[in-house]
């Protein structure tokens, strides 16, 4: 049986930044994931999604060296705009603008393409000293001891460690070991999810429009090579609707996202295959067992509104390793203290999301008008505004 410090099951992003900052601090850190990721432009239409990592996460990627194989693929994110088209014609009757300087903030942070951050964060992990990554493999069973945790993979290796770091998503195999409940909210929602090309430039403006079904948001994406402006973009709506979405040619298609978008960047054309994601919200019951913490998609999942999911996951990973700078690694302390600094805050904006997800789904036209209200209300109040920026950014 081999002996390391940390194990951390999953190989997605939570996985890959949680297993840099331990090998970062000086321990020594396998990472395992059944499934490879995908690394290829050319294999793009795996996962078409990109990740808004607001300030905070970059400065953790920063400090493990990774952010500037990042940057040159990064677009910023510098105003975040909430717009109302829920009224009987579907045109912007209310808009609020959410300014990083306003906070004192020269951005909100910075959006990257999925493929182009699994294939640097890759290749970063694979060159840290004392991380050793294990890419198509998986746990297959997790044994907790009083002293460590003993931890099989599906290669047949044994492993022993003193903390077993839970990052293998939402159907947890680590969390199911353990016998932690969740707490599973279904909303009938879907996302559509896809990059379309538009004549205007987005200006560093992530624009989320509320009408019916959930939001549709727009995030920039870095302008093509040959000048053109791409965005990507999540399409949230009713599961019927979202069928229908998925039915219709490219041009029907493009011609519908460009109608809901209320033309802000002007005619879209679709530049990608389009996926579908089910939305949920779930909440692990317990962060942690013995010698063993949850983290990201494991611990927490909630609708993609406000740059919130992986954001939070990163979070997740700040306070494990403080908690792990307070006291001995795996420890009861240790975990107790990474799950006091997590629950509240979790939970916090688990119901956030959740209350702005079913404002943004509501077809009662009295509810569309009370959203508009409040949203007016909102843009009004500058110190309230403030907060709620400096909440959402984790500052």
């Amino acid at each position: 049986m081999d002996q390391i410090d940390v194990i951390v099951a999953g190989g997605g992003v939570a996985g890959l930044m949680a297993a840099m900052a331990f090998a970062h601090r000086g321990q020594s850190v396998l990472c395992v994931d059944p499934v490879p990721p995908v690394t290829e432009r050319d294999a793009e239409g795996s996962d078409l999604r990109s990740t808004a990592f607001l300030m905070p996460a970059v400065e953790m990627m920063r400090e493990v060296g990774l952010w500037d194989r990042l940057a040159p693929e990064a677009a910023e994110l510098a105003v975040m705009r909430l717009c109302d088209s829920g009224g009987e014609i579907n045109e912007i009757r209310e808009s609020a603008d959410f300014v990083a300087t306003e906070i004192g903030q020269d951005l909100f942070g910075w959006n990257v393409p999925n493929y182009v951050l699994r294939r640097e964060m890759t290749a970063h992990a694979e060159a840290m000293e004392g991380l050793e990554l294990r890419l198509g493999t998986g746990v297959a069973n997790v044994l907790p001891r009083t002293g460590h945790a003993l931890v099989s993979l599906d290669d047949g290796s044994r492993w022993r460690c003193d903390l077993l770091v839970g990052a293998d998503g939402r159907n947890s195999l680590v969390r199911e070991a353990l016998g932690i409940d969740v707490r599973t909210v279904r909303y009938g929602q879907k996302a559509v999810v896809f990059a379309v090309g538009h004549d205007l430039p987005h200006q560093g403006i992530s624009t989320e429009l509320h009408r019916t079904g959930g939001p549709f948001t727009l995030v920039p994406l870095p302008d093509d090579p040959e000048g053109g402006h791409r965005s990507a973009v999540v399409w949230m709506e009713t599961g019927p609707k979202a069928a229908a979405l998925m039915e219709m040619d490219a041009e029907t298609f493009a011609a519908e996202a460009t109608a809901r978008s209320c033309h802000v960047l002007g005619p879209l054309t679709l530049e990608s295959p389009r996926r579908v994601w089910p939305i949920v919200s779930q909440e692990a019951q317990e962060l942690t067992g013995p010698h063993t913490a949850l983290i990201a998609e494991a611990a927490h999942v909630m609708p993609p509104i406000g740059a919130q999911g992986l954001n939070t996951s990163f979070a997740d990973i700040r306070a494990l390793i403080e908690a792990a700078g307070r006291h001995a690694l795996g420890s009861d302390e240790m975990l107790e203290d990474y799950a006091k600094a997590r629950r509240a805050d979790i939970a916090l904006r688990e119901r956030g999301v959740e209350l702005l997800n079913r404002a943004a789904m509501t077809d009662v036209q009295a509810l569309r008008d009370l959203r508009r209200q409040g949203l007016r209300v909102l843009a009004g109040l500058g110190p309230v505004k403030q907060v709620a920026m400096r909440t959402g950014m984790g500052l």
